[in-house]
């Protein structure tokens, strides 16, 4: 009995220990910063710290270092998000089950930056994986979606995860340049901010058991437009060493300063202020001066459109330009290339992206149906669209999966890696395209938009609502966490888990399919882009 009652105990304390994760308090994961101590907490062996400011800003001026604190700043919960030029107020019941976002709260102070380590203060040197979030240059935070938690893969890859909130839409973009020196960055204020948490990184993250000479950025959608940009950014260079892009290599040319004044100027028009009183757009409440920058933009699309410039393909927005000084250079020019010739880059894509939703009414309708809508939209190229379409995918069987293929987001990263890859002598390319079908909701999302977040991020139970959690995700989340960190960790993501990945060329056109069998196939789309360039962004 004596016995029992004693292995009982054993057991039930060894259960207790297995589940006591957390670690907080007073003197619990403190370290230093360069503006003071911060504290933040431990759970599952992850040192986690959220909200450290990384920086401060005037409306439409360059972020500074932060004012420095005394004592132990506590950062143990999220910073404030980037106001929204649309806030939610109502979503759309199934979609939101899937995405199953967090909005945050909102400040124009909402420079801030999340960290997850293995360790503090212990001399290591491990790779920094800088993520950097999606929704275009309007909108998302780092924490908008459960996929963004850095805990999973720090755990796994002994590596340091962080993310970071900055300036977004007309406060991140609005050219002020033209009414005082204090404006002059105003036009990239959002990627300076980028820059600005990249030298954070660099001063700080040795205190958090990182290496700042091995610095990955990488970042999905519109988070991917932004490696790009930063890519391009001569005073970027040097802050970050290797780059990887998911489902954000837009080939759109940035707007240059002639246009982004006149932007401005429409500004001030619709809130009837005069060049001379351009400083009262510091104080104006943010919802008022968001109205008035839709409206500007409106006008400059019209005008556009009227002397007959072609508008990008989702329509006149927010987002960096050519200001001369810290964006010199288109993003897809020699000139950008040359500048980050030696940061090796993953790119890739998923294979439906948001055609889940454009076509979603075809979701399980028969084939004659499909057929017939290929042919409203393709005209006398359906057959070859179809024969296209098959040759890609050869395996699909499901009739909506004709229409379901993405020809929006992946011609630019195939164009992107076919330009990088042929710099002689630059760093390596490795292409990849996400296959995995997920089985929510009867398989109808397919590989949408930000599926392969929770398998990067090995995040699989905590997005169960996109991935379906079964034992399939779990294994691919494996597969691909461990390429990621590969990839931050040496430039390289080959691991004995996947079969060999080559480096990408536009002969080879090696890519990585990430499907229940991963497999490298070379590119087998490129008639299908040929027949749809048009909507290729």
């Amino acid at each position: 009995m004596k016995k029992l009652s004693f292995s009982i105990i054993i057991a039930a304390f060894t259960l207790i220990t297995a589940h006591a994760q957390l670690s907080t308090g007073e003197n619990t994961a403190v370290t230093n910063t360069d503006a003071g101590k911060v504290r933040g907490y431990i759970h599952n062996t992850i040192y986690t710290y959220k909200g450290i400011p990384y920086a401060v800003a005037k409306r439409f001026e360059a972020p500074q270092k932060p004012t420095p604190w005394q004592g132990v700043r506590s950062s143990m919960t999220y910073g404030p998000v980037a106001p929204l030029m649309d806030p939610t107020t109502s979503v759309q019941d199934e979609g939101e089950f899937v995405f199953h976002h967090d909005w945050g709260y909102t400040s124009e102070d909402c420079m801030r930056i999340n960290v997850w380590t293995p360790g503090i203060n212990d001399g290591k040197k491990r790779a920094v994986m800088f993520w950097i979030h999606g929704g275009g240059f309007t909108a998302g935070s780092s924490q908008e979606l459960p996929s963004y938690d850095g805990e999973n893969l720090a755990k796994k890859g002994d590596v340091v995860v962080v993310s970071i909130n900055h300036r977004l839409n007309i406060l991140g973009y609005l050219d002020m340049s033209a009414y005082g020196e204090k404006y002059k960055h105003s036009a990239n204020n959002s990627i300076l901010d980028m820059k600005v948490a990249l030298e954070w990184v660099r001063d700080n993250i040795s205190n958090f058991g990182g290496d700042p000479g091995n610095v990955t950025i990488f970042g999905q959608s519109g988070g991917g437009a932004k490696v790009n940009t930063l890519m391009a950014m001569p005073s970027a260079k040097g802050l970050f060493h290797k780059a990887i892009n998911e489902s954000g290599a837009f080939t759109t040319a940035m707007l240059d300063k002639q246009t982004t004044q006149t932007i401005t100027a429409e500004v001030l028009k619709a809130l009837n202020l005069q060049p001379n009183q351009a400083d009262e757009l510091q104080k104006i409440p943010f919802a008022q001066l968001s109205d008035a920058g839709k409206k500007a933009l409106k006008v400059i699309a019209d005008q556009m459109k009227a002397s007959g410039k072609q508008l990008p393909p989702f329509g006149l927005s927010w987002g960096p330009s050519i200001d001369g000084e810290d964006l010199p250079y288109q993003v897809s020019s020699p000139e950008a290339y040359e500048l980050s010739k030696n940061v090796p880059l993953l790119i890739g894509t998923t294979k439906n992206e948001f055609t889940p939703f454009m076509n979603g009414a075809f979701t399980n309708a028969p084939l004659d149906k499909v057929m017939e809508n290929i042919k409203k939209h393709q005209g006398d190229k359906a057959d070859a669209y179809i024969a296209a379409v098959k040759k890609a995918y050869p395996d699909d069987t499901k009739p909506s999966d004709l229409m379901d293929v993405d020809v929006t987001f992946r011609p630019g990263a195939v164009a992107q890696a076919n330009q990088k890859s042929s710099l002689a002598g630059g760093a390596p390319v490795y292409m990849y395209l996400f296959d995995y079908q997920s089985p929510v909701m009867d398989g109808k999302y397919k590989a949408v938009h930000c599926m392969e977040l929770a398998f990067v991020f090995n995040n699989i139970n905590r997005c169960e609502e996109m991935s379906g959690g079964t034992k399939e995700a779990y294994a691919l989340a494996d597969k691909m966490s461990s390429a990621w960190i590969n990839f931050a960790r040496t430039g390289n993501p080959n691991h004995k888990g996947l079969p060999n990945w080559p480096a990408y060329n536009s002969t080879n056109t090696a890519t990585m399919h990430f499907d229940n069998k991963c497999i490298v196939k070379p590119q087998l789309d490129k008639e299908l882009f040929d027949l749809v360039a048009p909507r290729a962004m």
